[in-house]
């Protein structure tokens, strides 16, 4: 019986691919895939809106005017006058209000959270300290600098109270109105934003890691340095970061304590857009703004990959 070879690939090869089919015609916008597009982003607009008009455009006419002369040309005298003299100094004591109250605040508000996580029936305790972290994390402005001239100020009532059993803070170099008393004010809304932010990374730490540590023969000093520490720095380090950027950006409280005496950058700024500025000189103000959206700007970004480092502990 004969036997016919087919060869591979040919069209008489059961096995060959079938002609190639025709490209279809691309799928046509329907009315109803439109709808289901829209009710699909319809939940991001108004936050995407309130993004655009509140912080990009505003960024974006800050970074065009720092680089923007007073005939509209490009110029950088602004950036170099915003980097040199007082302007400079003022980006210095910013930063260094900002590292002193992040850093403190930090370590106190994590002393705290880790006393309210690890108290026994601590269900009333949590509810009332997290409720006044919250009020107290968000009293600022001209009522807190009032409630401290009226509290600590030089006539203040503490004050009094301590000058009548002889402690009188003012005589030991303490001012209420200089960089220090600044500082003092800042711990009183930066250690209850710590004790907010960092409860989540504190209940994240699972028990079970604990009890596998203490089977092992590990100490208290062993689980904190091996297991405990390395997962919750990440958190610690992120919070520090948010930390920072609340005390840099705040302005009304030091403001309203100090009326302007300390060289701070935000409160520069506001002396540019209260109009006390010199002819020539208006933009100046924005290349100050755009200096402390950089550095906000950093420090939002290393909190960031903090916070994606220590998410996968916090599932």
């Amino acid at each position: 019986m004969d036997q016919t070879v087919t060869a591979p690939g040919s069209l008489a090869d059961p096995g060959a691919p079938g002609p190639a089919a025709a490209p279809g015609r691309p799928a046509r916008l329907s009315l109803l895939g439109v709808l289901r597009w829209l009710r699909r982003i319809a939940g991001i607009v108004p936050f995407a809106a309130y993004v655009t008009l509140g912080l990009l455009l505003p960024m974006v006419a800050v970074a065009i005017g720092a680089f923007q002369s007073d005939s509209g040309g490009f110029t950088l005298s602004n950036i170099k006058a915003a980097t040199h003299g007082i302007y400079l100094h003022g980006f210095w004591q910013s930063i260094i209000l900002s590292v002193i109250t992040s850093i403190l605040p930090a370590i106190f508000g994590l002393l705290i959270a880790y006393a309210i996580f690890t108290a026994k029936r601590g269900n009333v305790l949590r509810q009332v300290t997290i409720t006044a972290s919250g009020v107290f994390a968000n009293f600022g402005g001209v009522p807190l600098a009032f409630l401290f001239i009226a509290s600590a100020g030089s006539t203040g009532l503490i004050t009094h109270w301590l000058a009548n059993i002889g402690l009188n803070i003012y005589n030991w170099g303490f001012n209420l109105y200089s960089l220090s008393g600044v500082i003092v004010v800042y711990f009183y809304f930066q250690v209850p934003l710590m004790v907010l932010i960092i409860l989540p990374a504190l209940e994240g730490l699972r028990p079970a890691w604990r009890e596998a540590a203490e089977n092992m023969g590990a100490r208290t000093w062993h689980y904190w340095r091996y297991v405990g520490g390395p997962v919750l720095l990440p958190s610690f380090m992120g919070c520090v970061l948010l930390l920072f950027g609340s005390a840099l950006s705040a302005y009304a409280t030091t403001e309203a304590l100090t009326n302007g005496t300390i060289p701070l950058t935000s409160i520069q700024i506001g002396s540019f857009l209260n109009g006390n500025v010199i002819a020539g000189q208006e933009n100046i103000g924005k290349a100050l703004g755009l200096g402390m959206v950089v550095i906000i700007a950093i420090a939002m970004t290393l909190y960031v990959a903090m916070q994606r480092r220590a998410a996968k502990w916090l599932r």
